[in-house]
């Protein structure tokens, strides 16, 4: 089951009983949750999408096997990574609800006009749509940390990314403002607050995963009738860790190996950049990223890519395109001559980055 089912069929099976039942003041009836639900399908798709874009040209690229966001099945990890996909996917679960209910697509939600007409500062007051991040905040949190049922450090870790992921939105939120005045003389100002772009809040997100931080705690679950214990002793150790950070128990696995248990298949087959001056440093370093430093060469192909050009509007109302071949040039990873495997300084320079 792909990720984004199995997320969508944990939060039926969960939460419609736990919340649409034992808390009506959340959800009012079952057509309400199903609107809900189907923001969150679309949210947690739009965060497993940037994740994608984020990690492109990393060791570890967010492959869907890795996805899952329940720990029931006792498999999920909580390294570095896994950080990440729980702060992007609460994310983007919070930025659809938000954006949905500014567009007036739920019945019960609008825009944030809390503070319409109050002065906001020299020259201008709060006017206008502003984005209800609150309510899109408390959906997603029902909905998302619904997947978190223990009460051991790993759950906890997940639920602070989680919200680490929702604060990450209210972080990136901006001001727009319009002029009011005679000939536009801009003699006041109403202004609101709306949403960033996604692609910025995951920027943010992935510079917090760059600089996550790593505790060191008993990962076991909670043994029966210490719990409160067990969530003392949490409560303690993340008393210094700022709710916008991200957390992670356990070192990463070395990514450039594949591990099929795991899920990942290595760097070997991947492909890098090569050559193109508009590209970024971090793109222009993948080659050695991927290939080099996990002991396999970079091999060049000749591929034939088929698109669409000489496109032209025919009236009314269609676009016709002519089918277009061109030869370009295009570089991965293989294994050195010889089938040696990487070698073990690519263990250790993995080591030494997650230390």
């Amino acid at each position: 089951m792909g990720p984004l089912n199995f997320l969508l069929a944990v939060v039926l099976s969960t939460s419609y009983h736990d919340q649409i039942v034992t808390n009506n003041a959340l959800f009012f009836s079952p057509k309400a949750f199903l609107t809900y639900a189907s923001s969150v399908q679309m949210g947690a798709q739009s965060g497993i999408h940037e994740c994608k874009h984020q990690f492109a040209w990393e060791r570890w690229n967010c492959p869907e096997n890795t996805l899952q966001l329940s720990t029931h099945n006792g498999l999920r990890s909580a390294t570095r990574e896994t950080s990440f996909v729980h702060a992007i996917s609460a994310a983007g679960v919070m930025y659809t609800l938000t954006k949905n209910c500014s567009m007036g697509d739920f019945d019960n939600c609008g825009c944030d006009d809390s503070r319409i007409g109050q002065t906001g500062g020299r020259g201008w007051i709060w006017g206008g749509c502003s984005d209800n991040v609150a309510f899109g905040e408390k959906i997603s949190k029902q909905f998302v940390d619904a997947l978190e049922g223990g009460q051991d450090s790993r759950a906890a870790v997940n639920l602070h990314n989680n919200e680490a992921g929702r604060l990450a939105i209210k972080a990136t939120m901006r001001r727009a403002c319009k002029c009011h005045g005679v000939s536009g003389s801009c003699t006041i100002q109403t202004c609101w607050m709306q949403l960033a772009d996604f692609r910025e809040v995951g920027n943010y997100l992935k510079m917090k995963h760059d600089h996550a931080k790593k505790l060191e705690m008993d990962k076991k679950p909670a043994r029966a009738g210490n719990s409160a214990d067990n969530r003392g002793a949490i409560a303690h150790t993340f008393r210094s860790i700022a709710r916008t950070e991200l957390i992670y128990l356990e070192d990463s696995p070395d990514y450039c190996l594949k591990n099929q248990s795991l899920g990942f298949q290595g760097t070997e087959g991947r492909e890098c950049l090569k050559g193109d001056k508009n590209m970024s440093q971090w793109e222009r370093k993948s080659c050695r990223r991927l290939c080099y430093e996990c002991g396999l060469r970079v091999v060049e192909k000749r591929i034939e890519v088929v698109s669409s050009c000489n496109c032209k509007f025919h009236w009314c109302c269609t676009v016709k395109c002519d089918k277009c071949t061109q030869v370009v040039t295009k570089y991965y990873c293989a294994r050195k001559v010889g089938g040696r495997k990487p070698h073990n300084k690519t263990k250790r320079r993995h080591r030494a980055r997650n230390n």
